[in-house]
């Protein structure tokens, strides 16, 4: 009998990649899911991992389990899903992707209003980057992810997926005192030309937003530093090393030496929460996507600007 939580062991180590972001994403440490694997291939008598340079990949018959570990996984859902409808409350484990800003400013309000109101109900939350969480929520390894889109770049939803608005999320653009922006009320997009750029690394969707943005106003941008953490981005420009477009969700106040300055027409990027189908009746999703939306407008109104 092949056992379950080896099955999801293998199933994570296929969706995230490697060992560790396996176990992150389980609550393990990567001794023990290492441990589920080698268990199940002695089960199985099979090899289901092989070293490749740092990493592991998955053989074919590790790749057969998977499919049949994700269906299974689907039925546990499905048959918690009914348990926890019956008894008419939140309760159980629910697994929460959000990306760095909204697991920053957003998350630790909702997570302790969850637990106030549901104390059965066991909520984690791993902060992962948009176009990779909504995956994850596809394949079945988180319940529910915060995510977001910009303006002009639409976030794809893949089938099998349930949305909700959260709400929108401003952008300014970000300036070092005594530049020629630092007075302005706004600025318009046509006249970015020439600046030196700070944003996050290319494959990022901030910044392929400020490329194709920059592109549409007939500017190629000059990307001269690039960091994953928006304080970091912050304290570039502060430093007088260039500009920077950054959402407020999570920003923090402007340290000295920075001012932030409209854009017109404003960058708004759409907060959604999503979901599989097959748990769309689970009592702790849309009790999730509730409190997202009512804390939302408390949390913007509240952004420095």
């Amino acid at each position: 009998m092949l056992d379950l939580q080896r099955l999801r062991a293998l199933h994570a180590v296929s969706v995230h990649g490697t060992v560790g972001a396996a176990a992150l994403a389980l609550g393990y440490t990567p001794s023990a899911v290492s441990q589920q694997i080698a268990k199940l291939e002695r089960e199985t008598r099979t090899v289901l991992l092989e070293r490749e340079g740092r990493g592991v990949r998955l053989t074919d018959e590790a790749g057969q389990l998977v499919a049949a570990a994700q269906e299974l996984l689907a039925i546990v859902e499905r048959a918690e899903t009914e348990l926890e409808e019956r008894r008419g409350r939140p309760a159980g484990r629910l697994t929460v992707a959000a990306f760095p800003s909204a697991a920053r400013g957003l998350m630790p309000g909702v997570l302790a209003e969850l637990s106030r109101r549901h104390p059965a109900l066991d909520a984690r939350l791993s902060e992962v980057d948009p176009h990779l969480s909504v995956d994850l929520v596809a394949k079945g390894a988180v319940d529910l992810a915060v995510a977001h889109d910009w303006d002009i770049a639409p976030l794809p939803a893949p089938p099998g997926l349930e949305q909700a608005v959260i709400g929108d999320d401003l952008c300014d653009l970000l300036v070092p005192e005594g530049h020629p922006f630092a007075g302005r009320a706004a600025v318009r997009r046509e006249e970015l030309g020439g600046e030196r750029w700070i944003c996050q690394p290319p494959g990022r969707v901030c910044h392929d937003w400020l490329l194709r943005t920059l592109r549409t106003a007939g500017h190629e941008p000059d990307i001269v530093h690039q960091a994953d953490e928006n304080p970091t981005l912050v304290a570039l420009v502060a430093a007088g090393l260039g500009v920077a477009l950054i959402p407020r969700l999570g920003r923090g106040p402007l340290p000295a030496g920075v001012v932030a300055v409209a854009l017109d027409p404003m960058p708004v990027r759409r907060l959604y929460a999503l979901w599989r189908t097959g748990a769309a009746r689970r009592p702790a999703i849309a009790e999730t996507v509730r409190v997202l939306g009512e804390l939302w407008p408390e949390v913007a109104a509240h952004q420095p600007r």
